[in-house]
């Protein structure tokens, strides 16, 4: 077979593929398989229903594994002309990592890596929710900066229980009694969850302690939050711009035969344009007499 041929079949192989990955019908019943996996998950941690019906479920299972191979052999075979482009899509690699994993001989033998793989198949259903996509981009966009939200937050919780320790921890050794103790304390109070009480409590021992709860509730509970609310606010508009760009269709690339023939049709309004050219500087010939 002449490697023409065989780019031949890939196309047509591909083009056929593409359309039945592309159809409605293709994407509804991947996300019905998908949340029927679901489905049959929850219902196996009934201890009676698995006694009962143990051979039907590993059955289904089976099942459900040969659907989403066959699905993901579909989609690969969607890009039989351009391979590359299959990873290009990171939920195409998610994909094959999880149908590839579920038969590899460690996850067969252990139960719970079977059972995390198979759970890891309903995070598929966000390809077909592009709200939820959008949302699952943008946490990943957001790590880089909710790390150094934590970092942040880490050296404040630090420096102010380092304080409180100094001033409370006599008064009130059950809060602030130790470096950990103070620590959780001031995290509790991050969340406003009992300010009130702590506020009565610090201003029986001084009155400047409002300065410190205050100051603490401001930084912690509001800028710190706020600034943690704009690093996933802007992850989410990066991440709709990427889904916006990821929708864009895509410029059918030209055949070699279509270059050809717009490379002829330049040269031919080259040609054209310079014998208009040469036309235009010939000066008329003058009358001759008789």
């Amino acid at each position: 077979m002449s490697e023409r041929t065989a780019a031949r079949l890939r196309r047509r192989l591909a083009e056929h593929s593409r359309r039945i990955v592309d159809s409605s019908a293709f994407t509804a019943t991947v996300f019905c398989l998908i949340t029927t996996n679901a489905a049959l998950l929850g219902i196996e941690t009934y201890t009676g229903v698995v006694h009962e019906w143990h051979a039907a479920l590993k059955a289904a299972e089976h099942v459900f594994l040969v659907a989403f191979t066959a699905e993901i052999l579909l989609r690969a075979a969607a890009h039989a002309d351009r391979p590359g482009d299959f990873f290009r899509d990171p939920w195409n690699t998610f994909d094959l990592l999880v149908v590839t994993a579920a038969f590899m001989p460690f996850a067969r033998e252990n139960a719970t890596v079977l059972r995390l793989l198979r759970l890891a198949r309903v995070l598929r259903a966000a390809r077909f929710l592009p709200q939820l996509r959008i949302v699952i981009v943008a946490v990943g966009k957001s790590l880089p900066g909710t790390l150094s939200f934590l970092l942040v937050g880490a050296l404040l919780l630090y420096v102010y229980a380092m304080v409180g320790w100094v001033f409370f921890a006599d008064d009130d050794p059950e809060h602030y009694g130790s470096l950990g103790r103070a620590v959780l304390t001031l995290f509790l109070l991050m969340t406003l969850d009992g300010l009130g009480d702590a506020v009565r409590a610090g201003l029986e021992i001084s009155r400047w302690s409002i300065v410190y709860f205050a100051s603490f509730v401001l930084l912690g509970s509001f800028v710190l939050v706020n600034l943690l609310i704009g690093v996933v606010i802007n992850s989410l508009q990066e991440a709709s711009d990427l889904e916006a760009e990821r929708d864009r269709p895509v410029p059918a690339q030209p055949t070699p035969a279509e270059d050809a023939n717009a490379a002829l049709r330049a040269r031919i309004a080259d040609a054209r344009r310079t014998l208009d050219e040469l036309e235009a500087g010939l000066e008329p010939s003058a009358p001759t007499r008789r």
